[in-house]
């Protein structure tokens, strides 16, 4: 399926344990939060984090996306943690540790069951060696699932596969550039992982622009403080903005009808250029709409 649209740049995580986070969370400029009942929360808090976080989406008016990860819905908090999401309202629940099909299309079952609305989605973690290798298979399977999104979970494929990522992630290469083929030919939106170091900005940087050229759509974050980075690292650059704009001009002009290929500031583009040119300049709009909309205070999912 092909999505509409939308600005998926930064996906902050917000500790549904941690009642200041949440309070704080709400005022960000992230284009989705991610609302963590899983690996924040200790076995002992899951319960009143669970209800914490049902009383804040009650009254939350955060306009961006609103995301909650579940626990695993064969498990006892899995389920409770699952009516509430469908309870609440949001735009979609981000099951942990997909391995199968099957694992995701039981939660979607669950959703028709419950007659959630089709506008609530699915999002999918892909953190463990099972998920990697059957990544094109779930990535296939989007439309019975209500999948829209891939989420790589970095830290758990290290550690259920003993390597040890360098900086540059050179060793995790191979594995990301799997789901992000997977989530291409599918027309999913694929999130790079998190940065654990948030006080690192120079680190976090490089990570979101080699993120960027590899082909991820955005990244999840642990702290509101990367936002404005990992924004400015997958949104338009206004040097590219304006040569979208050159190359949209250029194929309109009259002369140039007809052409598949056309010199634009002494290069040479073709036609599949003018469609890239296309999705750039609406991402550019959506992110400006969503701004102006966050900035009236209303409502930009």
């Amino acid at each position: 399926m092909t999505l509409a649209i939308r600005p998926r740049r930064s996906l902050l995580f917000v500790p549904a344990a941690n009642s200041r986070a949440l309070e704080k969370s709400a005022s960000l400029a992230a284009d989705g939060l991610i609302y963590d009942l899983e690996d924040s929360a200790a076995p002992e808090e899951k319960e009143a984090a669970r209800e914490r976080l049902r009383e804040h989406l009650a009254g939350s008016h955060f306009g961006g996306a609103r995301i909650v990860r579940i626990n695993p819905l064969d498990s006892r908090n899995g389920t409770e943690d699952f009516l509430m999401a469908r309870g609440a309202g949001v735009d979609a629940i981000l099951v942990p540790k997909v391995e199968s099909v099957a694992g995701l299309k039981q939660v979607a079952d669950a959703l028709a069951e419950t007659d959630a609305p089709g506008s609530m989605r699915l999002w999918a973690m892909i953190e463990t060696p099972r998920g990697i290798l059957d990544v094109g298979e779930i990535a296939a399977a989007s439309s019975l699932c209500r999948l829209d999104a891939l989420v790589v979970g970095p830290n758990d494929i290290a550690l259920s596969t003993g390597i040890e990522p360098g900086p540059d992630r050179a060793e995790l290469l191979p594995w990301l550039m799997r789901i992000v083929l997977a989530a291409k030919a599918h027309g999913l939106v694929t999130l790079d992982g998190v940065y654990a170091d948030f006080r690192d900005a120079a680190g976090f940087a490089a990570e979101c622009a080699a993120g960027r050229r590899m082909g991820f759509d955005g990244k999840t974050l642990i702290h509101p403080a990367q936002v404005d980075a990992a924004n400015a690292a997958f949104g338009p650059s206004p040097e590219a903005v304006a040569g979208a704009e050159r190359v949209v001009a250029a194929f309109a002009d009259p002369k140039n009808a007809g052409k598949g290929v056309i010199q634009i500031d002494g290069r040479m583009v073709e036609r599949l250029h003018l469609e890239q040119a296309r999705r750039l300049l609406d991402l550019q709009a959506a992110i400006t709409a969503a701004g102006h909309r966050r900035n009236e205070g209303t409502d930009l999912r």
